[in-house]
C-alpha cells in the first residue's frame, strides 16, 4: 500500500437543489470540496493510505469538513484554529445554454494562516508522495511559504502538483509568478488542458503542449487532462494517451481530482504512465456520473472500467 500525503484548503460547497439559480433558490445542498482532499479520497478508494493535512476553524463547519474526510477513509492531521473562518463555494449548475457558475468565498479562511510548525512534517518526509494544488497557493497569508515548505520536505518521495488555476481566485500573472517559485520542487505536474494553455501561455496540439511544459519546467512527468476526451502524459520524454468515454454527466465537479487520485495511486504502485492514465480516466469517467466533488466510485468499479478502456485503446 502506497502512502500519499496531501496538503491544502477545503471548502464547503453550497448549491441550489436541482436546476435552481443561486439568487432564487430556497433549498440548498452542502458538500465538502477541495482539490487536495478530493484527490486523497480518490486515491483512498484505490487502496492508497491517504492523509490530508490542513488547518480548519474549530467550529461546526470546520468539523463538518473533517467528518467528510473520515467518512471517505482518509486520515487527517488538522491544526485547529480559534479564529479564521471556513471557506465556502457557491455553485450553480443548469442545462445548456446556461453556464455553470462558481463563486468563491475564502477570504480570511483559517488555513491561510497555517505555518510549517503546525503541520506534521515527519509524515511528509516519510510518505511515498506529497501532493499540493495551485489553488491553495492563491490564498493570501502564510500558506504560500507553508506549501513550499511541504513540497521541499518531501525527501525521497515523489512530489506532485495540480496546476488547478481558478480565475476567480487570482490572475494568470500572479499564478505564474507564485507557481514558478515552487515548480523546481515538483516531479509530476497535472493540469487541465485549458488551464495549462493559459498559465504557460502555450498553443499547439495537446501532445506538443505536454512536451513543451515538461521540457521548459524540467518536470519528470506532465499530465494533461481533457475531460470526456481523456488524458495524455509526457513521461521521461515519451507520450502516452488514453481516450475518454462519453457518459451522461450528473455532476462534473471533482472529475479532475478523481483522475488525479487514481493516476497517482497507480503510478506510485509501479504502473507506467500509460496504465496510470487509463485508471485515471476511468476514475474521472465514473466521477462524472456521481453527485458531489468527492468521488464515491469504488476501486473495483475503477478497475473494471479501466480494463474496458485498456482493451479499446
Amino acid at each position: 500500500m502506497v502512502e500519499l500525503v496531501t496538503f491544502g484548503e477545503t471548502s464547503l460547497r453550497v448549491s441550489p437543489v436541482g436546476d435552481e439559480r443561486l439568487e432564487t433558490a430556497q433549498d440548498v445542498q452542502m458538500r465538502v470540496s477541495g482539490t487536495e482532499s478530493n484527490v486523497a479520497v480518490a486515491a483512498s478508494a484505490m487502496d492508497a493510505d491517504a492523509t490530508w493535512l490542513s488547518k480548519l476553524p474549530d467550529t461546526p463547519l470546520g468539523r463538518r469538513v473533517e467528518r467528510a474526510l473520515h467518512e471517505h477513509g482518509v486520515d487527517t492531521e488538522i491544526a485547529w484554529a480559534d479564529d479564521g473562518r471556513q471557506g465556502l463555494q457557491f455553485a450553480e449548475y443548469g442545462p445548456e445554454p446556461r453556464e455553470r457558475r462558481l463563486l468563491q468565498d475564502r477570504y480570511h479562511a483559517a488555513v491561510a494562516s497555517v505555518t510549517p510548525g503546525e503541520l506534521p512534517m515527519d509524515r511528509v518526509q516519510r510518505a511515498d508522495a506529497t501532493f499540493v494544488a495551485g489553488s491553495t497557493l492563491s490564498l493570501s497569508g502564510d500558506i504560500v511559504e507553508t506549501a513550499e515548505a511541504v513540497l521541499r520536505a518531501a525527501g525521497s518521495g515523489l512530489v506532485a502538483m495540480d496546476l488547478d488555476f481558478q480565475p476567480g481566485l487570482w490572475s494568470v500573472e500572479a499564478a505564474r509568478e507564485t507557481l514558478n517559485g515552487v515548480f523546481d520542487a515538483v516531479d509530476v505536474l497535472i493540469a487541465n488542458e485549458e488551464q495549462a494553455r493559459k498559465v504557460f501561455d502555450r498553443t499547439g496540439k495537446p501532445r506538443e503542449l505536454a512536451h513543451a511544459i515538461a521540457s521548459t519546467g524540467e518536470f519528470d512527468t506532465v499530465v494533461i487532462t481533457r475531460s470526456e476526451r481523456g488524458a495524455l502524459a509526457c513521461s521521461d520524454s515519451v507520450i502516452h494517451e488514453q481516450s475518454g468515454e462519453a457518459v451522461e454527466a450528473v455532476d462534473p465537479a471533482g472529475q479532475h481530482e478523481a483522475f488525479t487520485g487514481a493516476f497517482l495511486e497507480r503510478f506510485l504502485s509501479g504502473a507506467d504512465a500509460g496504465e496510470a492514465l487509463t485508471y485515471g480516466v476511468a476514475s474521472a469517467t465514473l466521477a462524472r456520473t456521481l453527485p458531489g466533488a468527492m468521488t464515491t466510485a469504488t476501486g473495483a468499479e475503477v478497475e473494471s472500467l479501466a480494463e474496458r478502456l485498456e482493451s479499446g485503446r
